[in-house]
């Protein structure tokens, strides 16, 4: 609508028919068109105070309007337009006396909805210049989609700048974007549009149908944007506009087609080029406007007769004549060239909505609908920049990320390879479990590390199963599968390890006089140890079972784009086993596990050094603990930290426990099979032990008998040395005593006498000292001789007076 502005002031005569008699009334009113509430408030008083009276207002704009029709009442003066849209002035209690022929803004809100509806949209974005005739529209628009179940997911609005608010739809991806806003605006917004290159096969715009059909090729200098660059902005976009022209021909209360009427205003214009024409569109609506009043006055004929008035008593204080005057508007019916007028509860006008949508640089009609009775009538003409209409949204595409299958096979390859090395071990020492090198080394331990070995081999195979392999339902199994495989081989071959250096540190940094109640080796009670530390992992894995049993979780990940220039972002997902208090468990079991380690590391360290023929191979057992648990304390953080990385994660895992299985079967068992074949003694043991087996009965009770005298003689050393500690002692108070009583003997003495650390005391005997030692003692670094025996002829009476010296 341009700002023009212009006013009639007229004598009408109106046709009028009343009980089949023409009648002539001369009535005055006004016409006024300019989009200025400043002007229109100075215009509404100059009428109001000069002659002659008004019986109806005609604004055009809807801030005209609304200003015009919210004072009327108070002259009660109805208020009559042909182009105001705004929603606002649909409130009967703002504005009571309000008519219009143009319908409301928000009669395009079913038809977009029923197209958003037609084309699977559920996601639209909203763009709006801040007026209230845009404001009300939108707001219509959200509770009509929200019943739609359709989301509006950006809301964007401007004054009169509109690159902010292009940026934002960008930056929040808007796919489906309505925008309110006037023709002046719409190209800003466009050129913003051009610029942010949000345009395209991937979006579609929907805009208010009547602005001129050229308004986008129309120099404007608020702009910098060409006309090549707004033809191509807006190439596509859809627009709805209220039927302003009957489609159909058909002869209405003017007595003209729409074809006719339209070319009476063609002769009108001079020649002049309609696109060009401020109101040209709304021109329907303006003459339906004017039937539709001298209709409606006609009506009022009879009911005011009957009370004795006319239209000319009309004054700004008869409410009789206003109240005739819209009872007849709001009962008004009859075809136009606009089509068939007709107004609502609201006196806004019912109408068709007319879809169209600009292909190659001029619009074309796509369809109509009837929002009354809902009936989309669809040509089937509408074209695409892509190969349909796009997508609501960027599609998103859920993708799976599985473990490699190169990494899979392979790390199965050498697990395999170790679970037969673990059966060939395992088979080996049940074989010579006769051998008395092999029982010196406690083969029913050896045997439980070679199957918990076995175990943690094979948990590596449930490790790589993922979705790719297995369906989802199936998966929780799959993880059941790996916490147990994996606990109960660490429990078994760790344990049992574990248990042997526990007994040979227990035994060998104890008090001398408990040694030897720890040294005769109960083969049950290291079963018993091994059976706690199981015992308490399969406590604590049923307990974690119960309570919190595992299941999928599915891991989200930053969107892709793919490769391919395509509308759609790739969403990579990642299974993993959890529970809901996955954290607290892992630290329960890693803090246990990790102590057990620690400790396992400093016996290990303790007893390197020792030597006991027991436990033989008790210093392999710790080279074993050492790697198992440096493995072990580095790869439970790191797999932690990298369980969003499904190949490190499994290599790092799955190749720790390789490692461990190998360098414990290797450590443990090769250098035993390396002895017995090359020394031949799975052989000579076999031959020999008829012969030796009494033999080695005799000589492990001698070895006892020596022992145990050698500890009595011990303790005899201990009390004489005692003993002599005391003589000492009373030899010296006895001087003491002799030297204050004979001070002369004294001074004698000091000239001749031996030094008193070497005097004996008086009641010393040699010979007394040796009838009360037995005859096996000597001096203490001749009790162990070689081959742990003690000769029972070493003990020279000549030494024995020196353990007094």
């Amino acid at each position: 609508m341009q700002a023009s502005y212009w006013r009639v002031s007229v004598s009408h005569t109106v046709p009028s028919w009343a009980n089949g008699t023409l009648l002539n009334h001369s009535v005055s009113m006004t016409v006024t068109i300019q989009c200025d509430p400043g002007e229109a408030t100075k215009l509404l008083y100059d009428l109001l105070y000069t002659e002659p009276i008004k019986i109806v207002l005609m604004p055009g704009c809807s801030s005209v309007s609304t200003l015009v029709a919210e004072a009327a009442r108070m002259w009660n003066l109805i208020v009559f337009s042909y182009g105001s849209s705004s929603p606002a002035l649909s409130n009967r209690q703002r504005f009571p006396t309000f008519f219009r022929t143009h319908p409301s803004a928000t009669l395009h809100n079913p038809t977009r909805v029923r197209l958003f509806q037609k084309w699977g949209w559920t996601k639209i974005a909203t763009i709006q210049q801040t007026t209230e005739v845009f404001t009300s529209t939108l707001d219509d628009l959200e509770e009509r989609v929200k019943e739609a179940g359709i989301e509006i997911s950006v809301r964007q609005s401007f004054l009169t700048d509109p690159a902010v608010a292009v940026k934002n739809l960008k930056r929040q991806d808007a796919r489906i974007i309505v925008g309110l806003f006037y023709e002046t605006e719409a190209r800003k917004v466009f050129c913003e549009v051009f610029k942010e290159k949000l345009y395209g096969k991937k979006y579609v715009w929907f805009l208010i149908g009547w602005y001129a059909d050229n308004w986008f090729k129309i120099k404007d200098p608020a702009i910098n944007c060409t006309v090549e660059n707004m033809t191509e902005a807006v190439e596509g976009h859809v627009t709805t506009e209220i039927v302003m022209l009957n489609p159909e021909t058909v002869r209405g209360a003017s007595n003209l087609t729409s074809q006719e009427f339209l070319a009476q205003l063609m002769s009108r214009l001079g020649g002049k080029n309609p696109e060009e024409t401020g109101g040209f569109q709304e021109a329907p609506l303006a003459y339906d406007a004017v039937w539709a009043l001298a209709l409606a006055l006609n009506k009022t004929v009879a009911p005011l007769r009957a009370k004795g008035w006319t239209l000319e008593d009309f004054n700004y204080n008869n409410k009789e004549i206003t109240a005739e005057i819209y009872r007849a508007l709001n009962t008004s019916s009859f075809e136009g060239v606009s089509g068939h007028v007709v107004f609502d509860a609201q006196g806004s006008r019912m109408a068709w909505t007319l879809i169209e949508q600009l292909q190659g640089g001029s619009y074309k009609k796509i369809g109509y609908y009837d929002s009354t009775k809902g009936n989309l009538s669809w040509y089937g003409n509408d074209k695409w920049i892509g190969l349909g209409p796009p997508a609501d949204q960027t599609k998103v595409i859920e993708e799976f990320r599985y473990l490699s299958q190169k990494l899979f096979v392979s790390v199965s390859v050498f697990a395999g390879l170790g679970i037969l090395l673990g059966i060939v071990c395992l088979s080996f020492n049940i074989y010579n479990s006769s051998i008395r090198y092999i029982q010196n080394s406690q083969p029913y331990l050896n045997n439980m590390t070679a199957v918990g070995c076995v175990l943690a081999l094979a948990a590596v195979f449930p490790l790589g199963i993922d979705g790719l392999h297995v369906h989802r339902s199936q998966f929780p199994v799959v993880c059941q599968f790996r916490l147990w495989l994996l606990g109960l081989g660490f429990s078994l071959a760790y344990g049992s390890m574990f248990t042997k250096i526990w007994w040979v540190h227990t035994v060998f940094t104890k008090k001398d006089e408990k040694k030897e109640k720890r040294k005769h080796l109960e083969p049950w009670k290291l079963y018993v140890t091994v059976a706690v530390l199981l015992a308490i992992d399969v406590l604590s894995l049923l307990i974690w079972q119960i309570m919190d049993p595992l299941h999928i979780t599915v891991e989200k990940f930053t969107k892709e784009a793919p490769k391919e220039d395509l509308d759609v972002l790739i969403q990579p997902l990642l299974e993993h086993c959890s529970s809901e208090k996955m954290n607290t468990w892992l630290g329960v079991v890693y803090g246990y596990k990790g102590l057990l380690l620690l400790l396992g590391i400093f016996l290990a360290y303790e007893t390197k050094s020792i030597s006991t023929e027991k436990i033989n191979d008790h210093r392999a057992v710790g080279m074993a603990i050492y790697n198992v648990a440096v493995l072990c304390m580095i790869t439970a953080p790191v797999t932690m930290i990298l369980s969003s990385q499904q190949d490190a994660s499994f290599a790092f895992a799955s190749l720790a426990i390789i490692f461990s299985v190998y360098i414990t079967l290797v450590v443990l068992f090769v250098p035993k099979i390396r002895r017995l074949i090359t020394r031949g003694e799975w052989q000579s043991e076999q031959q020999d032990t008829l012969k030796t087996g009494s033999s080695n009965n005799n000589d492990e009770e001698k070895s006892r008998q020596l022992e145990r005298e050698n500890r009595e003689l011990q303790k005899i050393i201990q009390e004489k040395e005692e003993r002599v500690t005391e003589l000492r002692n009373q030899l010296a108070e006895r001087q003491a005593l002799r030297s204050r009583r004979r001070p002369s003997v004294q001074n004698q003495n000091q000239n001749h006498s031996v030094p008193s650390s070497q005097a004996e005391p008086p009641s010393y005997s040699p010979a007394m000292d040796k009838r009360s030692l037995p005859p096996s003692f000597s001096n203490s670094s001749n009790l162990y001789q070689g081959e742990g025996k003690l000769s029972r002829n070493n003990c020279h009476n000549s030494r024995l007076p020196l353990l007094y010296k």
